[in-house]
């Protein structure tokens, strides 16, 4: 075990991959020889070349198109978007292009590709770089969409999404890069399509993902203490989503809360709690509760950005009054 940082654990799967398979690429904006502006590919031009770290001109549609194009005749590109925001760019290529060429060449084309970068609302980072854009693409038939939680799950989620014959969205976020975990010193790969059972409990199901996971556990200190025992599951993947763990989560806890950094009108929450009221019905003993963004651009100042985005009070707050109202 070694205690590696966030954006190390990345680039470390990114050159264990690398260096495992000569057809895994990378392609971004600075990614070469400045090493990405998150740091996730220093370095690694100085041992697989120019032409697999391949350093971009600004244009995201471009670059995008490209990678798709060398996803198409075998390679394994994976594409850094310097900040996810940008790739509303290249929204055309991701959903029209990558997400679509395998089903409409009739199967003749398998797309593996990854998309990853940083997202989320960061420290004042303004409106236009503070996107959530899981939404956006969550409903793009073709793709897979994954957000990475901790140093543990982005490592061994990376070589999984760099290894699989579909397009996968890769969202990290830009609050997390600095966490730090022991990692196996063994090599691992984690599933893309599985939920993570965080905590164990009777009480509630919290669901939730990204950096709100670690708001939830915030939270979870405090409710433990009031002799509350909440079941906390994070997301991992956000489409497909893993309703076999949450629908057998809520059958045990009868009450569900979703905890998202998402827009609510059209959020993965909405998505979820649609899901969950078609499948899980009959065991719920109230209506599922939202706690999502404000519908709202990110503003500027620190303090009414904070006003935006859910606290760890406000989860503990959602959680006692779903309990209050107990059947």
């Amino acid at each position: 075990m070694a205690e590696t940082i966030f954006f190390n654990a990345l680039r470390e799967a990114t050159d264990e991959e690398m260096a495992r398979d000569p057809r895994v690429l990378v392609m971004g904006e600075d990614v070469g020889h400045y090493g990405g502006s998150y740091k996730v590919t220093k370095d690694l031009y100085k041992k697989y070349g120019d032409l697999r770290l391949l350093d971009t001109p600004i244009a995201e549609n471009s670059f995008t198109g490209m990678a798709v194009g060398a996803a198409m005749t075998g390679l394994r590109p994976i594409v850094e978007g310097m900040n996810m925001g940008f790739l509303l760019l290249a929204f055309n290529q991701i959903s029209n292009n990558a997400g679509m060429l395998r089903y409409t060449s009739g199967g003749n084309f398998t797309i593996p590709m990854v998309i990853r970068g940083p997202g989320g609302v960061g420290r004042q980072l303004g409106a236009e770089h503070s996107q959530r854009l899981e939404a956006y693409f969550q409903a793009v038939p073709g793709l897979k969409i994954v957000a990475c939680s901790t140093p543990y799950n982005a490592k061994g989620l990376l070589k999984s999404a760099i290894r699989d014959n579909n397009p996968v969205l890769f969202f990290e976020h830009v609050l997390l890069y600095n966490l730090k975990e022991d990692l196996p010193d063994e090599e691992y790969l984690l599933p893309l399509d599985k939920a993570e059972m965080v905590r164990s409990g009777e009480d509630i199901t919290i669901v939730t993902y990204s950096r709100m996971r670690h708001h939830v556990m915030q939270a979870v200190k405090t409710l433990e203490k009031e002799g509350i025992d909440p079941e906390v599951i994070d997301l991992i993947s956000l489409k497909p989503l893993d309703m076999a763990t949450i629908s057998a989560s809520v059958r045990k806890t009868h009450r569900v809360l979703i905890v998202e950094e998402c827009m609510k009108t059209g959020g993965i929450a909405a998505e979820l709690t649609a899901q969950i009221i078609e499948q899980c019905f009959d065991d719920l003993d109230a209506p599922p509760v939202r706690l999502s963004s404000q519908d709202i651009p990110t503003p500027y100042n620190g303090m009414l950005e904070n006003l935006t985005i859910v606290q760890p009070a406000q989860i503990v707050e959602a959680t006692k009054k779903l309990l209050d109202n107990r059947i």
